[in-house]
Order: structure tokens, then sequence, then C-alpha cells
């Protein structure tokens, strides 16, 4: 990258922890910003230094401002970073600042002075045992796997959390030719040894959550979800 870069800030989504790995390993410092309009100009940011850096984490928040997570997550912040409120919009002003905390409507953890930003509110869901699930938390660690392109959880009111699976179909091809599996079979998605390695997978990613938290069902998608087709939003949602 010309040797010149110190590092480079994305914003907008989450990153995995992992794929910041892979490129610190490479000597290029990921480092992640966090905040809102309502909140400019961030609210914390990701440090380059390698002793400074938890990988997992957002960042340390930024001088002045304050955070704390409220009962149920949410990540609320306080601060001169914090807007005065929405022009000519009490009603709304009213919703989103309270006690002079601004409710971001993210859910995330704090670590000291270091911010992780887990899911959004608006996303968690509650299954029949009443326990709260942060889906993007268990997605982006199904994601991990090499195997899995695109995952979507559910389980609103259910026993227990369900996946929606779109598998990377160049690693499957690769996993195929190891494995004597004919990568071109029109009922791929139903071969044995393939369903046990995705299967394995999740099994995986299932062991880094609590037992209300484990996917206990998973579908493989035939198709990959994208704008075009209407699954997903123009910002990938």
């Amino acid at each position: 990258m010309g040797g010149n870069i110190k590092h480079i800030i994305v914003g907008a989504s989450a990153i995995q922890p992992r794929l910041k790995k892979v490129f610190w390993a490479a000597d290029i410092k990921i480092i992640e910003g966090y905040g809102l309009t309502e909140t400019s100009p961030g609210v914390c940011i990701g440090m380059h230094e390698a002793d400074k850096a938890k990988l997992d984490y957002v960042g340390p928040l930024l001088e002045g401002v304050q955070v704390k997570i409220a009962e149920d997550g949410e990540v609320l912040v306080k601060g001169p970073n914090v807007m005065m409120g929405y022009y000519k919009d009490e009603a709304k002003t009213s919703e989103v600042i309270q006690d002079g905390w601004f409710h971001t409507g993210d859910i995330g953890e704090l670590s000291g002075n270091y911010l992780r930003i887990t899911d959004r509110k608006k996303e968690m869901f509650k299954t029949s045992g009443g326990k709260y699930i942060a889906p993007q938390v268990i997605e982006n660690k199904l994601k991990e796997s090499i195997m899995i392109e695109q995952a979507m959880v559910v389980g609103e009111s259910r026993k227990f959390p369900s996946a929606l699976l779109v598998l990377n179909m160049e690693a499957v091809q690769a996993w195929c030719e190891r494995h004597g599996v004919n990568a071109d079979d029109p009922v791929l998605f139903q071969n044995e040894k393939l369903l046990s390695k995705v299967g394995a997978e999740v099994e995986e990613a299932n062991t880094h959550f609590g037992q209300w938290e484990k996917v206990k069902k998973h579908a493989i998608m035939p198709e990959a979800w994208g704008i075009d087709t209407g699954e997903l939003t123009p910002t990938l949602n």
C-alpha cells in the first residue's frame, strides 16, 4: 500500500475481530470508529499502537465522552459531542435523550474504557423461555467459518434460535475437491458429507455461547442474498 499507511479506519458496520487480526498480522492496522450523527464526531475509536489495541473492541472512549450500559444492554452516551436535540421536534428529542443520556439504539459492552458494539436493540428478540438473543453476535461468529458467507439468526418466541445459511461456494468447491464430492451435483446441499461439515461449523460457533443462545437448527439457502433480489437493502442490512 505504498508504505505510508499508518492505519485505516472503518465504520458504518462492525468488522469481524478475526478479519482485523488477519490485517494486523500483515501490518495493515485496521481500526474501527463508532458514533452516530447525533454524537458527532464520534464516541470511540480504536488504537493503532499494538500494546493498546484490543481487536475485540471498537476502542477507547474519546476524551470527554461518557458511556454507560443500560439494564437491557443499550449503549447510552453523554458529553459535549451529543446533539442538543432534533430541530423543532421536541417529542422525538425526548424519546432519545433522557436524563441527559442519549439512547443510541445499539447494544454493547464496556471493558474499562473500551467499548464493544454487539447488535442493534431493535434486532434483538426474545425466546419463548424469556431469554433475549442478540442475533448479530451469533451471525458474525457463524460467518467466521470459511464455509459460511451469509447468516441470519431467527427465533422470536421460539424455544431456541435457528439459522439460515448461505455458503461460500468457492470454499465449498475447494472442500468438495479434497473430499471426493461432486461440486456440480444439482442436489449438492443434500450431500451427507457436506451437511455434516456445515453442521460441525455451526457447532464450533455454538461453543462461544450460552445454552439458550446455541443454534439448534439450521438450513442452507440455495442462493446468496442480494440487493437486486430484494433480501438486502442498499446498506446491506
